[in-house]
């Protein structure tokens, strides 16, 4: 079984760096024994996020702030809704303990 290489930033900014000058993916990436597909994605995500925001390492998503505060908002938004809804069933069963009276 193949193990599982792990290509630091540098590298990955490099590597799309020559396949913008010499647009032969294939050849390059039997260069540096690296499937085509591997570099077409570095390419994408680099064109996409631009230099700065490409390739942030270990595994997360390169975010804007704009981004990473929506992700936030949105978070506590679904906190807000199941704490919503958690009182509402809580409200109906202590409502339905009300009918009888003790004396």
């Amino acid at each position: 079984m193949k193990t599982r290489r792990k290509y630091d930033r540098q590298f990955k900014l490099e590597v799309v760096n020559r396949s913008l000058e010499c647009n032969n993916i294939d050849k390059l990436g039997e260069e540096l024994s690296i499937h085509p597909d591997m570099i077409s994605r570095w390419r994408r995500e680099f064109l996409k996020s631009g230099e700065k925001l490409s390739f942030p390492g270990n595994g997360k998503e390169a975010l804007s702030q704009e981004e990473q505060e929506l992700r936030r908002l949105r978070k506590e938004l679904a906190d807000s809704r199941l704490e919503t809804q958690i009182l509402k069933k809580a409200i109906h069963i202590f409502s339905l303990g009300d009918t009888t009276s003790i004396k």
